[in-house]
């Protein structure tokens, strides 16, 4: 009977929906050529990740995928089966409990026979083989993520927590505790007068936050209760049960006093921070306070130091955009603006730009409120109106500090607009942003400010637009039969388009919460400036005029990069209709 041929890698992560055969034949080509594997060229290209790759490697050899990033994964490791050494030299990890002569033995290459053989020559028994992605398997080794350290967690977490009165409180960051250092000052025998109870629930609701991959956690005071949120890939879900009420001044003095907020003032808002390490990741909080009606309202945004560091390639553009953006970036004179709401992933984009340009040769100042990441090499520096240090007033300090690259945090009015401006035309690259729904409103934006449009069309440089879309979860999607066709059609995806892609939908399974989406992804449009739009910005032309202009010259529209992620199934037609529709006649 001939031996069934087993499926390549690629084959594989196409079917899965994780890439496309374009993209397959392309790192094949270029595996090739470097010696390299092809499925270690496909993350490179940042086409898939290694978990992916592992994933398919699972299906290729008949083995099962275990993910030491949840909890039923990491309780299946027994490092007792093996030394030390043995589970550093092979990058190896027994399972469970060994039956007989066979142990069953976690691995990330099944192709790396010599050293399974040499391990199995040197224990004298049988394996049975699981697989993992290569990343995870070295950061647990090399105790990035141990088992002991995630398993006990809660109480790492707790004591950092109860210590962090102490000591977390950035003071060149926490407007409340320079303005208020006597009011903010936190005492431990009020921290100890807090009810116990209300401790545990602000540890718990903080680890579970951070472990789900929260980006805030909201408490807001009802009538009889105290609603816990998490905001989750850009959506609030509800935590249940909720608070107490009547731990409710307890929860939310707790917080105050983590973050230095006056305690004793409950009328007016205020802000504060709260800095400690969970697993040896620092991770910021930036607190706000807000009375409503039933109490003060409290948020809690979760600062990763790890999302303002992703990286340009990890950022979602597209080859072509991509390429554009770094020749933009590296311009010496000029800005470079970058629009969209509210939580678009704004900062992210251009704080992955400065990581990129921050070199010896280069001095990059920052005007920001409030700075959310530190950077090494960067000189930052923080907004504080109440004593008068506004942006305008620190553009115009930067100015005298020979920079070459300027960051604004935004362009909020004429003043500024207008020093951002002097200084991209006395040869400074300038970064900043503004909220404006696509890339060509920036322009008319500008102008309604009261910029003169000459000014507006010689500065900027180019304009990019952007959103988040959630991403389906690589664990349980699957492949959509019937798609929803109205939604295809919002998305600008005819019939046939989506006859010859493999669509995606989401199912939901514990890596994702049962949401069906884990990760977010940013979409984007890219308007370079040219000869015609810069004279229609000179003749104040409408936003209409200007994008056709822009889309004429190349710019894919919001639209387009959306529908071409879901073309290759890494997100769903809704979630593109959710910030971009096509027009459908009636």
């Amino acid at each position: 009977m001939a031996r069934k041929e087993r499926k390549k890698i690629g084959e594989l992560l196409v079917e899965a929906g994780v890439a496309t055969v374009a993209k397959i034949e392309e790192a094949v080509a270029t595996a090739k050529s470097s010696r390299k594997r092809t499925g270690e060229v496909l993350v490179e290209m940042n086409v898939c990740s290694d978990e992916d790759v592992a994933r398919a490697l699972g299906r290729q050899f008949g083995m099962e995928f275990v993910n030491l990033e949840r909890p039923e994964g990491l309780n299946r490791v027994n490092k007792k089966l093996l030394s030390e050494d043995q589970i550093k030299k092979f990058l190896i990890l027994p399972l469970d409990e060994k039956v007989g002569n066979t142990m069953k033995i976690l691995i990330h290459d099944p192709m790396d026979l010599d050293a399974l053989t040499a391990l199995q020559f040197r224990l004298n028994c049988q394996f049975e083989k699981f697989i993992t992605s290569r990343t995870q398997l070295r950061d647990f080794v090399e105790g990035g993520k141990s088992a002991s350290s995630l398993l006990n967690k809660m109480s790492v977490v707790t004591a950092s927590i109860t210590q962090t009165h102490d000591r977390t409180k950035d003071s060149s960051q926490d407007r409340s505790s320079q303005d208020k250092s006597q009011d903010a000052s936190v005492d431990r025998d009020k921290l100890q007068k807090i009810d116990e109870g209300a401790l545990k629930v602000v540890d718990r609701m903080i680890i579970n936050a951070v472990t789900n991959r929260a980006s805030d956690i909201h408490i807001e005071p009802m009538k009889t209760s105290v609603r816990l949120r998490f905001r989750i890939d850009g959506s609030c879900i509800d935590i249940t049960p909720p608070i107490p009420k009547k731990l409710q001044s307890s929860v939310i003095a707790r917080i105050k006093l983590m973050a230095g907020i006056n305690i004793s003032e409950r009328r007016i808002p205020q802000d504060g921070r709260i800095k400690f390490s969970v697993e040896g990741s620092p991770i910021d909080f930036r607190v706000s306070s807000c009375p409503a009606i039933w109490g003060e309202s409290i948020v809690l945004r979760i600062l990763r130091p790890e999302s303002a560091r992703i990286g340009l390639l990890n950022l979602g553009l597209q080859q072509d955009t991509l390429d554009t953006f770094n020749k933009v970036i590296r311009r010496p004179n000029g800005i470079f603006l970058v629009t969209g709401p509210t939580g678009s992933g704004k900062t992210t984009t251009l704080y992955s730009a400065l990581n990129d340009l921050n070199r010896p040769d280069k001095k990059i100042i920052t005007a920001e409120d409030p700075v959310e990441f530190s950077f090494k090499g960067i000189n930052q520096v923080q907004v504080r109106e109440s004593i008068g240090l506004t942006f305008p007033i620190i553009l115009k300090s930067m100015l005298r500090q020979a920079p070459n690259v300027i960051l604004v945090g935004e362009i909020r009015d004429r003043e500024v607009a207008d020093i951002a401006i002097q200084a991209a035309l006395t040869g400074h690259l300038v970064f900043s942003t503004l909220h404006t729904n696509d890339a060509a409103s920036a322009i008319t934006r500008l102008v309604d400010m009261g910029v003169k449009p000459f000014l507006v069309a010689s500065s900027i440089q180019a304009v990019l637009a952007q959103r988040l879309a959630r991403i389906l979860c690589s664990d349980c999607k699957v492949i959509d039969e019937n798609p929803d066709t109205s939604w295809l059609r919002m998305a600008g995806i005819t019939a046939e388009e989506a006859g010859r892609s493999t669509l995606m939908k989401p199912v939901g399974c514990p890596k994702c919460s049962h949401t069906g989406y884990h990760g977010r992804r940013g979409v984007y449009e890219m308007m370079v400036m040219n000869t015609e739009i810069r004279d229609l910005a000179f003749q104040r032309a409408t936003v209409t005029k200007i994008r056709q202009a822009a889309v004429r010259a190349g710019m894919r529209t919001l639209l387009g990069d959306g529908k071409i992620k879901v073309l290759n199934g890494m997100t769903t037609a809704d979630e593109v209709a959710k910030f971009a529709q096509a027009d459908i006649a009636s």
